[in-house]
């Protein structure tokens, strides 16, 4: 029996269901999930509940039974919510066999097991009629397919089957209406979190490659809770401009805007967000709005499970205050990206195309978007500088053992002899290989591509003795010298003033008589003082062909 879980594709940024094998660890799917954080969300589950009554009553206004189809109910929570509300029957659908084995307690604990059927499949394999899933079609729809991208969950396509085949024509729907928003913003902060820019080591700066300069980035949305971000870390360019409303086909499709630029600047990101409209008067909305833009700014409701979008465009455009732009948003089933243009290029080109982003320097598929912002933090990268200058000498040979790091880089610029750096993963590797060209540094740098344990003297071209420095001895010339062993040793002790090179140590493979001694390093740090202490250990040795 397999098991669907939900997995972010990270080239594609499309979250799929893949079917595990019933071994399967899904506790920790479970303990990763927003089930709680949304059972949590008052805002949701009252509007939610509201909108579900006044769809019942509609329908009973009409004189018809209330069947509801339930897609993606998680805990069942809606799905009671709308036998509550009056609803004959529930058909509510789940794909994730835990949670569909808990609602199904859920319900029954709630004593509504006579009216709520939960099916245990993905809303498309779903059948209707006697032998069936379902009995009869649905004339309300009720779902909670939204993310914070609002289609990243697959809605568009589920929608669509469900309108064919699963429910009858002109059902009730709950959310009636999604709504996208989007603001053209400029942004040097967020920007941090998409590419590289300068860094100045020791008066010289560092570059990154064309490659990365020109790439879209990754095609996965960033998302974020943009109440956190100080609203002095981006100028408005735009107003906040409704772009396009769900349901809409599951078609590749685009969606324009034209508006006048409200200042000048550099577009560079576009913030994103949606509403949902419960009833179809508007008068019940969930907003995704952050603070600076929610129409009730003191009371603006904590979650986590939606938070707003973050785009980056391809290129940054510069705008004039009062200019004439077009704002695009395209979507295909499951993703949304922005793209910028005049006015005036626009109507010079008889229609035009973009793609969707796709990352072509494979940084970003290196360097999550954090990890962007850490290398772009100048406090932070100036703390590193400072502390390789109090330790660096002209005659340093260093080794750099963290993937995708621009340390040994600044250890080079900073005057070190000889400097290495273990990229054993393929992508950092060709990443920070074109960082290195692109700062005139090939040849100076040199990158190993093997594994820490696999590291011999042969990895540092040549320093095969450099090890002796400081390995202990024992026996010298048949006298038993361990004390001094022990003195070295103990002076070897990592402090917070003291410079020391991990590679100083024993090697992590010693071959001795064709045997391999494997040493095993654990590193512990404390917060409070900064001291990093090392301890090795070797293990028993073992024939060098195993």
């Amino acid at each position: 029996m397999k098991t669907f879980c939900g997995r972010p594709n990270p080239t594609t940024g499309v979250l799929e269901w893949v079917a595990e094998d019933e071994e399967y660890d899904y506790h920790q799917e479970i303990a990763r999930s927003s089930y709680a954080d949304m059972l949590h969300d008052k805002d949701r589950n009252v509007k939610y509940f509201q909108g579900i009554r006044a769809a019942v009553k509609r329908v009973k206004s009409r004189g018809e039974r209330a069947v509801v189809l339930d897609i993606g109910t998680g805990t069942g929570l809606l799905s009671m919510m709308a036998v509550t509300a009056g609803a004959d029957f529930c058909y509510a659908v789940e794909v994730f066999k835990p949670m569909a084995e808990a609602a199904e307690k859920i319900v029954q604990k709630n004593g509504f097991a006579d009216k709520i059927k939960i099916i245990n499949k993905h809303s498309t394999n779903v059948t209707v009629g006697p032998e069936g899933d379902m009995q009869s079609k649905a004339n309300i729809l009720i779902t909670e397919l939204f993310d914070t991208e609002l289609i990243g969950e697959g809605a568009l396509p589920s929608y669509e089957h469900a309108h064919k085949y699963l429910v009858e024509m002109g059902c009730e729907a709950v959310p009636h209406r999604a709504t996208i928003f989007a603001q053209l913003v400029q942004s040097e902060r967020l920007c941090s979190w998409n590419r590289i820019s300068p860094i100045n080591v020791g008066g010289v700066q560092i570059v990154s490659s064309s490659k990365l300069k020109l790439c879209a980035g990754a095609p996965s949305v960033c998302d974020l809770q943009l109440s956190q971000v100080p609203t002095e870390d981006f100028q408005p360019l735009s107003a906040i401009l409704p772009m396009f409303s769900c349901p809409v086909s599951s078609s590749p499709a685009k969606h324009t805007h034209k508006f006048p630029a409200i200042q000048s600047g550099s577009a560079q990101v576009v913030l994103s967000w949606w509403d949902i409209d419960m009833v179809p008067d508007g008068s019940i909305t969930c907003t995704m709005a952050p603070a600076w833009a929610h129409p009730d700014p003191e009371n603006v409701p904590w979650r986590d499970h939606w938070m707003q979008c973050v785009y980056f465009l391809p290129l940054e455009k510069s705008v004039k205050e009062g200019e004439t732009l077009e704002l695009t948003a395209f979507h295909d089933d499951y993703s949304v990206w922005y793209n910028i243009h005049s006015e005036i290029s626009c109507s010079s080109a008889k229609e035009i195309q973009y793609s969707r982003p796709v990352c072509t320097c494979q940084a970003h598929m290196v360097w999550t978007r954090p990890r962007f912002g850490e290398l772009n933090d100048a406090q932070r990268t100036d703390c590193y500088i400072r502390a390789l200058q109090t330790v660096l000498t002209s005659d340093d040979l260093c080794l750099s053992v963290s993937d995708g790091c621009l340390l040994p880089i600044f250890a080079r610029i900073l005057g070190a002899k000889k400097v290495y750096s273990l990229e054993s993963f393929g992508m950092a590797h060709k990443v920070i290989e074109q960082v290195i060209a692109a700062n005139n540094l090939t040849g100076t740098i040199h990158l190993l591509d093997s594994r820490p344990e696999l590291l011999t003297s042969e990895s540092f071209g040549g320093e095969k003795d450099l090890w002796r420095i400081r390995s202990p001895c024992g026996s010298c010339e048949g006298f038993d010298v361990s004390v001094m062993d022990e003195m070295i040793q103990d002076h070897c002790k990592w402090n917070l003033h003291h410079k020391q090179a991990v590679y100083f140590f024993r090697s992590a493979l010693e071959i001795t008589e064709e045997k391999i001694c494997v040493v095993d390093y654990s590193l512990t740090f404390q917060p409070t003082s900064g001291d990093i202490t090392m301890n090795f250990e070797p293990r028993q040795s073992r024939d060098a062909n195993v």
